[in-house]
């Protein structure tokens, strides 16, 4: 027997984030694992022309669920939808589904976050550090509380090399920031971002910093536990490999260098791409829920769940094997062949930005107008290439995480546990790991039929042809201007002409038949 899975069983548990991507991978996992637990409460945003019925089913109805509908057939009476909205000062809860959360809630997967990175500070510190403050509130008023698991990042404090399993301070106290956002004009609070931040990349890493030190100051009296992934990936194992249904992390990448749109990313050779597999953040968090409330540590502990400390693979190999996938299995209507050049330096990112982004971009728009359509490739470009710079901070660095707390929960779990709730990501395939993101991509995310892999194939050999065909002019037309100013440009472009008319002679006259 799993031990875990025994603890959720006859659970209420409060799950914030459920219509994010981490969000539903926990969920099916619970009602996989655990399917006599009590209810799971889902926090919905009200979204116009939806209902919250509409909108669970809408969750409930995609393939990631299809499995667990065998263990847990009355699945939809296990997920109780309730209204909120993070951005309101009550959570946006009726007073109803309030008591009724406060009365039969077991455990809290605080998961909810805006993981934007160009997000105003405003919003982020609503969304990541307001929020959480409230939750934990409403928390400390839940009799029957056993454990408040919350959702950090690893890069919370990315202005650091080496990060241990312990909440730094920021420069500034988490309250003083919350009332100032409640007063201070957007035009203010934009001048001091800059200040506020620090050496911080993006308003994300800095206000999850801010909820880590919300959970120190306001989680006392309370079990608390701190997860903190890196870059979350599509899915390892479970429910099946590759599975993914957002564009954040590698997969916004992979599409925009599948579709042949992305030819050239600023990235350090040597920087590791710290990838976590979404449902080994989903299994480390779910056992260390079930450690937090067995056990009640004395101290709120943080576990790093990273890959590159324990199974490092570099973004320049992940890249190539990227590429190397796009070869057997090539997305449908690719703009150009997938091709992609890593950068070292501004100079080279700029060159290759202007001959391989823009240039293209504005050719194709031009095409556009002459045929009468609206052109857009280049205002897709700009803020395709708007999003890859505010990811090359985190694809130019390396870090250090320590995983003491990780490698501890992993040892008290049973061998049975370790099977089921697997978060130990050295048994990682990379290699694998890659094929099935990039094919999980291709199915769910482009939700593209794989009986039409044969078509894509031959779309990209057209491609092929096509790029060899623009290459071969343009440099016979180069040669030519070479030509008109250079007699011994000349001189070499008549031997090679009357080389390959010798060539073409013999063989055709090899090649007819004789009399």
């Amino acid at each position: 027997m799993s031990m875990i899975a025994e603890f959720y069983s006859n659970k209420s548990i409060l799950l914030t984030g459920a219509t994010g991507f981490l969000g539903k991978v926990l969920m099916e996992k619970l009602l996989r694992t655990s399917p006599d637990l009590k209810a799971i409460y889902i926090l919905v945003r009200p979204k116009a022309g939806q209902s919250l019925q509409q909108r669970t089913f809408q969750i409930l109805n995609s393939k990631l669920f299809e499995k667990v509908k065998e263990a847990c057939p009355d699945i939809h009476e296990k997920i109780v939808p309730i209204s909120a909205d993070l951005n309101h000062s009550d959570l946006g809860l009726s007073k109803e589904d309030l008591q009724e959360l406060l009365s039969c809630t077991n455990i809290i997967f605080h998961c909810a976050a805006t993981v934007r990175f160009d997000d105003s500070l405003r919003h982020a510190v609503q969304l990541n550090v307001t929020a959480t403050q409230l939750l934990l509130q409403m928390a400390g008023q839940m009799p029957k509380l056993e454990a408040f698991i919350h959702i950090s990042t690893a890069f919370s404090n990315c202005n650091l090399q080496h990060i241990d399993e312990v909440i730094y301070p920021c420069s500034v106290e988490p309250k003083k920031i919350i009332d100032s956002m409640e007063w201070l004009d957007d035009k203010i609070i934009e001048e001091i971002t800059p200040k506020l931040i620090g050496d911080r990349p993006n308003t994300y890493t800095y206000t999850k910093a801010l909820g880590e030190m919300v959970i120190q100051q306001e989680g006392r009296g309370l079990n608390v536990a701190i997860i903190r992934p890196s870059i979350v990936g599509a899915s390892w194992q479970e429910p099946f490999p590759g599975w993914v249904d957002n564009l954040n992390g590698p997969s916004g990448i992979i599409i925009a260098a599948g579709k042949g749109f992305l030819r050239s990313i600023r990235a350090n050779p040597k920087a590791v791409a710290d990838v976590i597999p979404v449902d080994t953040v989903v299994n480390l968090t779910l056992a260390a829920g079930w450690y937090t409330a067995v056990h009640r540590p004395k101290t709120t502990l943080i576990y790093h769940c990273t890959s590159g400390n324990l199974n490092p693979c570099q973004w320049v190999k992940m890249g190539f094997q990227v590429l190397a996938t796009f070869e057997k299995i090539p997305f449908e209507k690719a703009f150009r062949r997938p091709y992609a050049d890593f950068a070292t330096n501004s100079f080279t990112v700029q060159y290759w930005n202007a001959v391989s982004h823009w240039g293209p971009a504005i050719i194709y728009d031009v095409y556009l107008r002459l045929t009468g359509r609206k052109p857009r490739m280049t205002k897709l470009m700009n803020r395709l290439l708007r999003t890859i710079s505010m990811l090359e901070y985190f694809i130019n660095r390396s870090w250090e995480w320590s995983t003491n707390n990780t490698e501890m929960l992993m040892s008290e779990l049973s061998p049975e546990d370790q099977k089921i709730f697997n978060f130990d990501v050295r048994k990682l395939d990379w290699l694998e790991y890659t094929e099935n993101y990039v094919l999980g991509v291709k199915k769910y995310l482009l939700k593209e039929d794989m009986a039409r892999i044969p078509e894509a194939r031959q779309h990209l050999r057209r491609l092929r042809n096509i790029h060899y065909l623009f290459n071969t002019a343009l440099f016979v037309i180069i040669w030519r201007l070479l030509i008109a100013r250079s007699q011994i440009a000349r001189n070499i472009w008549l031997f090679i002409v009357s080389f390959c008319y010798k060539f073409l002679s013999h063989f055709r006259a090899s090649s007819s038949p004789k009399a």
